[in-house]
């Protein structure tokens, strides 16, 4: 049984039927502490999702965990900068009226949700890496283009099933 707790309790218990049956877990709450009971790779599941929730990911991007063998990641910004004026770095990363974080998930097929001064990150797990690789370029100050052409250049090409998963 995993313990978990969340401040965004509203977004989990509305949620509560659906997670249970897409995650095969039994979730009960005390308060913020939320309990996760099932087989341990399910709760791990359930934890990974759990916390994309609460970091402000949408219920569909959130399940996008379980149904596609996604991951989710956090990028601290304060880890990759030693300026002070994260308010500016963080509107680099937006862009003008989201353009930069449209153009992002748009080339690397990635969710991306800030939260004071972190970023989510849901994608598969070869994308991820190039998602991280942008996003930190853009925190140390490379501009939007240099990034956008990096990307482009290191498109991870889409592998084909070695009949290997189930």
């Amino acid at each position: 049984m995993k313990k978990l707790i969340i401040d965004k309790l509203p977004r989990v218990t509305k949620n509560r039927k659906k997670l249970e049956k897409e995650l095969n877990v039994k979730i009960t709450n005390r308060g913020k502490e939320v309990f996760v009971d099932g087989n341990s790779e399910d709760e791990y599941t359930a934890e990974k999702i759990l916390d994309a929730l609460e970091f402000g990911f949408p219920f569909s991007t959130a399940m996008q965990i379980k149904k596609d063998d996604c991951e989710f990641e956090i990028i601290n910004i304060k880890d990759h900068t030693t300026k002070k004026n994260l308010s500016r770095i963080r509107a680099r990363i937006i862009g003008t009226k989201g353009k930069t974080l449209k153009t992002l998930c748009d080339l690397t097929n990635c969710y991306f949700e800030l939260k004071d001064n972190q970023i989510g990150i849901i994608g598969f797990p070869e994308e991820i890496k190039n998602a991280q690789e942008a996003i930190i370029s853009i925190i140390r100050g490379s501009k939007q283009g240099n990034v956008y052409a990096y990307l482009k250049k290191h498109k991870v090409s889409p592998v084909g099933d070695l009949g290997l998963k189930e």
